[in-house]
C-alpha cells in the first residue's frame, strides 16, 4: 500500500478481521492489509478501500433508529445486478435481513458486527 491517493471509510468492530473477511467475500475484494488492530479490503482496481478497526466496548447501531439506542451515523450502499441473488449471498455469509425495509428496490441487511448496509437494484420493483 505505497500509494498516496487512497481514500476510504473505517468501520469499528469487535472482530475487525472477521468483518473484513465478510465484506471481502460479499464484494469479491481482496484483503489488502491485516494486523492485530484491524484489516482493510480493496477492489482490484481503483483507489477506494474499506477498513475495519478494533473497538473495545463496541455497541452496534440500531436500525431503524430508536430513542435512547445507538444510532447509525452512516451506512454502506452496494448496487447489484440481481437483488434476490445478492441478498441470498449476503445471508449465506452471515448477514441478516432487517425487519424494516423502506423501499422495494433496496434491501437493508445487518452485517455480522451489526452495521446496517444496503443492497439495491436500480429500476427494480423487487
Amino acid at each position: 500500500m505505497s500509494r498516496h491517493d487512497w481514500w476510504g471509510i473505517v468501520l469499528e468492530a469487535p472482530d475487525p478481521q472477521a468483518l473484513a473477511r465478510f465484506y471481502s467475500e460479499l464484494l469479491g475484494w481482496e484483503i489488502a492489509k491485516e494486523d492485530a488492530e484491524g484489516a482493510a479490503i480493496a477492489p482490484p482496481e481503483g483507489v477506494a478501500y474499506i477498513a475495519f478497526q478494533l473497538s473495545d466496548g463496541y455497541v452496534p447501531p440500531v436500525w431503524p433508529a430508536q430513542a435512547g439506542a445507538q444510532r447509525i451515523t452512516m451506512h454502506l450502499d452496494f448496487e447489484v445486478v440481481d437483488l434476490r441473488e445478492a441478498v441470498a449471498h449476503a445471508l449465506e455469509l452471515g448477514a441478516r435481513e432487517s425487519d424494516h425495509q423502506p423501499q422495494d428496490n433496496v434491501r437493508v441487511l445487518i452485517d455480522p458486527a451489526g452495521h446496517p448496509f444496503c443492497l439495491y437494484q436500480e429500476g427494480s420493483s423487487d
